[in-house]
C-alpha cells in the first residue's frame, strides 16, 4: 500500500518546491489539489503527475495564497469535493532580489518587512484554513519548510531569518493548540537546495557579498555540512512524504532537520 493511500492534500505553489511535493505526494497516493499564481506552470505539474507511470490524482487551480477569502473559498471547495482536508503544504516563495546584498543598517523597513509579512501572513492563511478542518474532522498535519537560515542567521538576507523563525515558531504554536485534537505540525528544515532555480541568484548574491565566486560559496556551503553535499529535492520529499503519513504520527511542533549536519 502506498504511504499517502486515500489522503488528500493541499500544496500551496507552483515552483520547484511545490512541484516537487505534488508529485511526491500523488505518487504515493494521495488526491492533490495544487494551487499556484501560473496556470502554465500548474498545467505542467498536473501533465507530468497525470502521465507518469500508474497515473496521479490532481486538481490545479489559480489561487493567490495571501489572498485570505480566495484560500478559505478553495478549502471549502476541496474538503466538498473530497470530503476530507489530511495535509497541507504551503511553499511559496518571493524574489529575492532587492532585500539580499545589502547590510541591515542600509536596509529600508519597507525591504526588510517584505519576507516577514509575506511568509507569515500567507503560512497563517493557509495553516488557519486547514486546521480549522483538521479540528472538526479529528486529524491532519500541517507541513512546512525552512532553509538552514532560520538557525545560523547568515549575514546580507534582510528580513528571511526572522521570516524563517516566525514559521519555525508558528509550527510549535499550531500543535500546542490543535494537537489535542489530532492535528500535527511539521517544518522541515533543510540546507539550500541546488536543484531549484533560484539557487543560482541566491549564490551570486552571497558570494558578491563575501568577495567570492558563486562556486566558491556554493562549496563554503557544501563544507559547512558533515557529509559535504546539500540537501537534494528528493531528500525533501522523501521527509515530506514520511512526516505527512501515518507513519510519522509522532511528530508534531517541532523540525525534522535535514541539514546533514549543518545545523547540529
Amino acid at each position: 500500500m502506498k504511504r499517502l493511500e486515500n489522503k488528500v492534500a493541499v500544496v500551496y505553489g507552483d515552483g520547484a518546491i511545490g512541484g516537487a511535493i505534488a508529485k511526491a505526494f500523488a505518487r504515493e497516493g494521495a488526491k492533490v489539489f495544487l494551487t499556484g499564481r501560473t496556470e502554465k506552470k500548474l498545467k505542467a505539474i498536473a501533465d507530468e503527475i497525470l502521465s507518469a507511470e500508474g497515473g496521479g490524482a490532481i486538481e490545479t487551480a489559480k489561487l493567490d495564497a495571501l489572498d485570505e477569502q480566495a484560500v478559505e473559498k478553495h478549502m471549502s471547495e476541496t474538503v466538498r469535493k473530497a470530503g476530507k482536508i489530511d495535509i497541507s503544504f504551503n511553499a511559496i516563495g518571493i524574489p529575492y532580489k532587492g532585500f539580499q546584498d545589502i547590510l541591515l543598517t542600509e536596509l529600508s523597513v519597507e525591504s526588510f518587512s517584505l519576507p516577514i509579512t509575506t511568509y507569515t501572513q500567507s503560512h497563517f492563511i493557509t495553516a488557519k484554513a486547514a486546521a480549522r478542518r483538521m479540528v472538526k474532522q479529528g486529524h491532519g498535519v500541517i507541513v512546512m519548510h525552512t532553509p538552514n537560515g532560520s538557525r545560523i542567521s547568515p549575514p546580507f538576507v534582510g528580513g528571511l531569518v526572522p521570516a524563517w523563525a516566525a514559521m519555525e515558531a508558528l509550527c510549535r504554536s499550531l500543535s500546542v493548540e490543535c494537537g489535542q485534537y489530532g492535528v500535527r505540525s511539521v517544518c522541515l528544515l533543510t540546507t539550500a537546495i541546488p536543484e531549484t532555480p533560484l539557487i543560482n541568484e541566491v549564490w551570486e548574491i552571497h558570494g558578491k557579498s563575501h568577495g567570492i565566486t558563486s562556486e566558491q560559496f556554493h562549496s563554503v556551503m557544501e563544507d559547512a555540512t558533515h557529509r559535504k553535499r546539500l540537501t537534494t529535492l528528493e531528500e525533501l520529499t522523501n521527509a515530506a512524504v514520511f512526516a505527512a503519513s501515518d507513519e510519522g504520527s509522532a511528530i508534531t511542533g517541532t523540525i525534522v532537520n535535514l541539514t546533514a549536519g549543518m545545523i547540529v
